[in-house]
C-alpha cells in the first residue's frame, strides 16, 4: 500500500469512496464539496492510500485556527476519513491516520482534532476524547422575546462572501475576549464558500454573526457568535422572529452561551452531543501558543509518551506564569513527573480533569498538589459550534 498526496485527477474516485463511506452526495453538495477540496490538493492537505492503481482510503487535513483560553493555535482538523468497503481491516484507516498526524506537524499545526466514526483507531495513534459539539433545540417563540429596547440598537445587515474577511476578524476578536477554548474558525476562503450557499441566511453586526436556514419547516442555526448582551438578544430575537411559522430552533452553542441564561424559561434542556477527539502534535508550540488564566503560576514536571512523535516524548519541566506557558527539557533531577500518555496530555491541555485520566489510566505518579496545579492552569470546557 502506497500513500501519497491527492490530485485533481484523483477526486472523481475520492467521490465514489466518499458516497460508498458516508452515502450518496446531491448534485449541488458535490459541486461543493469540489470547490471545498479542490484548493487543498496543490497544499498537500488530501492523502490517499492507494493498493496499486486503485484508491483504497483517504485522509483530508483541514486548515483552521482554534482558540484555546483565548489564543489561537493552528489546528489541522482531520476529516474525510475513507476506506472502500472491500479493504475494511486491512489497517487502511491506521496507516491513513498515522500519515495525516506526520502531514500536520508538516504543514506546521501545533493540534489536531477529528470528529470520530470509531474511537479506537484515533485512540491509538494518540487522539483523546476532549470536548463537545453541543445542540439546543428551544422554542422559536422564546428566541423571539428575547429582543427588546437594547436589542433594537443593535444594527445588522446581510452578510455575504465579500465579508468573509471582516468575520475571521470577528470570531477572533470576540473568542480572544471571552477566552474561548476549543472552537475554530475556517480560513476566508472557505467561509467565501459557505457565505455563497443561497440557503442560508447570514447576518453582520459589529460584534456578532448569525447563520441559519430552514429545514423541514423549523429553523436550524449552524453558527451564532456574540461578543455582547445586546448582540446576543438581537441576534437570537432575529432567529426568533420566525416563531409564526417554526416552533422550533435547533442551534450548535457553547454549552455555557449566555443565551441559556436568557431565556425567561429553562427548566430542563433538550440537548444532543457529539464528542470530538483532540492531539497535540507539537507538545512545545502548543503549549506556547496556548493561553492560560492570569493568575495561575505552575511549575512542575511532566512526562509524556508518544510512540509516533517522539519529539513529544520525554521528562518536560511545565511553567506557567502570566498567562502563558511553556515545556522545556529539565536541566538536572527533578521530583516525581507526573506520566501521561500523548492521549492523556492532549485530554489535559483540552481541560478533562486530573481526577477523570488518573481514573482512566491516562495519568500516574505526580502528587495531590500537582494535579491541583495541572487542573488549574488547563481547567477549561472545551466546545466546538462547528461540525467538519
Amino acid at each position: 500500500m502506497e500513500i501519497r498526496h491527492l490530485t485533481s485527477d484523483d477526486l472523481d474516485a475520492v467521490l465514489d469512496n466518499r458516497r460508498r463511506a458516508f452515502g450518496p452526495l446531491s448534485g449541488g453538495g458535490a459541486e461543493t464539496w469540489r470547490k471545498l477540496v479542490s484548493p487543498m490538493l496543490p497544499e498537500g492537505r488530501y492523502l490517499g492510500a492507494f493498493d496499486g492503481p486503485r484508491l483504497v482510503g483517504t485522509a483530508r487535513i483541514n486548515p483552521y485556527v482554534q482558540w484555546w483560553h483565548g489564543r489561537p493555535l493552528s489546528m489541522g482538523g482531520v476529516a474525510g476519513v475513507t476506506v472502500s468497503p472491500e479493504d475494511r481491516g486491512r489497517g487502511v484507516g491506521r496507516a491513513l491516520t498515522h500519515a495525516a498526524i506526520e502531514r500536520c506537524a508538516e504543514l506546521g499545526h501545533a493540534v489536531s482534532a477529528l470528529y470520530p466514526a470509531t474511537t479506537p483507531v484515533y485512540r491509538s495513534a494518540g487522539y483523546e476524547h476532549a470536548g463537545v459539539l453541543q445542540r439546543i433545540t428551544v422554542p422559536t417563540e422564546a428566541l423571539r422575546t428575547l429582543g427588546g429596547g437594547a436589542a433594537g440598537t443593535v444594527k445588522l445587515r446581510r452578510m455575504g462572501p465579500a465579508d468573509a474577511a471582516e468575520l475571521v476578524a470577528l470570531i477572533g476578536r470576540v473568542h480572544a475576549a471571552t477566552r474561548a477554548s476549543g472552537p475554530l474558525c475556517f480560513d476566508e476562503r472557505t467561509w467565501r464558500l459557505w457565505l455563497e450557499d443561497d440557503d442560508d441566511f447570514c447576518y453582520l453586526a459589529e460584534d456578532g454573526f448569525v447563520v441559519y436556514r430552514w429545514s423541514d419547516g423549523d429553523i436550524e442555526v449552524d453558527n451564532l457568535l456574540a461578543g455582547s448582551e445586546a448582540t446576543s438578544r438581537a441576534l437570537w430575537s432575529l432567529v426568533g422572529s420566525a416563531s409564526t411559522v417554526a416552533k422550533s430552533v435547533t442551534a450548535c452553542v457553547d454549552p455555557a452561551d449566555p443565551v441559556l441564561w436568557m431565556l425567561r424559561e429553562r427548566s430542563k434542556d433538550e440537548v444532543t452531543q457529539t464528542r470530538w477527539m483532540f492531539r497535540l502534535i507539537d507538545l512545545p508550540a502548543a503549549v506556547e501558543g496556548r493561553g492560560f488564566p492570569a493568575g495561575v503560576r505552575v511549575e512542575t514536571p511532566v512526562e509524556v509518551t508518544d510512540s509516533l512523535r517522539p519529539g513529544n516524548a520525554g521528562t518536560w519541566v511545565l511553567r506557567v506564569d502570566g498567562g502563558a506557558g511553556s515545556v522545556t527539557r529539565p536541566g538536572g533531577p527533578a521530583a516525581e513527573a507526573t506520566r501521561l500518555t500523548i492521549g492523556g496530555m492532549s485530554a489535559l491541555f483540552a481541560g478533562v480533569p486530573t481526577a477523570t485520566l488518573r481514573r482512566a489510566g491516562l495519568l500516574s505518579g505526580g502528587s495531590p498538589d500537582a494535579d491541583d496545579a495541572l487542573d488549574a492552569a488547563f481547567g477549561c470546557g472545551a466546545y466546538m459550534i462547528d461540525y467538519f
